[in-house]
């Protein structure tokens, strides 16, 4: 069985863990075999740091390479659907940093672009993938827990030193780089469910961009989700399943755990240690959503049963109508 081949589309933070991620893989299974940045030197940093074969300076030289199967992208917000539609137009599958878009109406270009050329195509949401994520979907689907209630989660940490966080033309804001976690687990625990009412309070920065909101989805049945996020101070970061016999609680982090607490009992889910230093939390666990996109590339799948299109048009439907509320506007959602 022939190995899966990345190309890197960005020389970012996020793009250096990924790597580090994919070397915990078998090598005859995943294979860097090109990056690229704005940078040609920057390229060139990365590829010697990380043993990759190539290094472009453009985006277009990596859609254009024979060689890569599927791309990474790890570009900021803005430009995740003009770098998306590039590889997504040259024939490449896609796996894309969440959010997939600034709003539903990016995802949905998206989307419809990969149809229409018949590629993969993927939000990178990878706390889905991780084994504690499996456990909990498992619990569930035995209803092990009875039936679902509530749902709570918490995530802050400071960020407001952090350019790319609070400036509003680079997609900044706390709901579409942190907040986003909470909705999108509110979405999986729910099945998928779109909720019957979104209720969103909180606060901007000075820059327009919201910094602390608490967002409420109200669900069929009464049945409810209570998410807190903040970019101001650090929260618990935990998350807890309610259902009508059993709780399931989610230690911090909640976005990508190593613990789970069923029924009283602490289950222990290690992530493998990375060969390099990381620069964000656990994020070897990155390995798990690069294994579910090979897996379905085998399968000749063009989306994920686990992250699917609709799915993600359902969390990014939410994020609009939550920013809507806060009153956070950017310029592509006035195109």
């Amino acid at each position: 069985m022939e190995a899966t081949r990345w190309g890197i589309c960005s020389a970012g933070k996020i793009s250096h863990d990924f790597l580090v991620a994919l070397r915990t893989l078998p090598a005859k299974d995943h294979q860097v075999v090109a990056i690229a940045a704005r940078s040609l030197s920057r390229a060139q940093e990365y590829a010697k740091n990380h043993d990759i074969p190539k290094a472009y300076g453009s985006y277009e030289e990596l859609a254009q390479d024979p060689d890569v199967d599927v791309v990474y992208v790890g570009v900021v917000h803005p430009y995740h659907l003009s770098t998306t539609l590039l590889f997504i137009k040259a024939g490449k599958h896609v796996l894309c940093e969440k959010p997939l878009g600034m709003n539903a109406a990016e995802v949905k270009m998206m989307v419809q672009a990969a149809q229409e050329k018949k590629v993969f195509l993927m939000e990178a949401c990878w706390t889905r993938f991780l084994p504690a994520m499996e456990k909990i979907r498992s619990f569930l689907k035995q209803r092990a827990v009875g039936d679902v209630v509530a749902l709570q989660a918490h995530f802050g940490i400071p960020l407001l030193s952090v350019p790319r966080c609070v400036e509003k033309e680079l997609g900044g804001g706390a709901l579409l780089d942190i907040g986003v976690y909470c909705v999108q687990l509110a979405c999986m625990i729910f099945n998928g469910e779109k909720p019957e009412s979104i209720v969103a309070s909180g606060f901007l920065h000075k820059t327009e961009v919201d910094n602390m909101a608490s967002i409420i989805l109200n669900y069929s049945g009464q049945r409810q989700a209570v998410l807190t996020y903040t970019m101001t101070v650090q929260m618990s970061n935990r998350a807890s399943i309610s259902g009508t016999e059993e709780i399931i609680e989610i230690p911090e982090p909640f976005w990508c755990p190593t613990q789970l607490i069923i029924k009283e009992q602490k289950e222990e889910f290690p992530l493998p240690p990375p060969s390099q230093k990381l620069n964000f939390l656990n994020s070897t666990g990155l390995r798990y959503e690069a294994e579910h996109v090979r897996q379905c590339l085998l399968q000749g799948l063009k989306e994920s049963p686990i992250m699917s299109h609709r799915d993600s048009e359902l969390v990014h439907s939410i994020l609009d109508e939550v920013r809507r509320q806060l009153g956070v506007c950017y310029t592509q959602d006035k195109l």
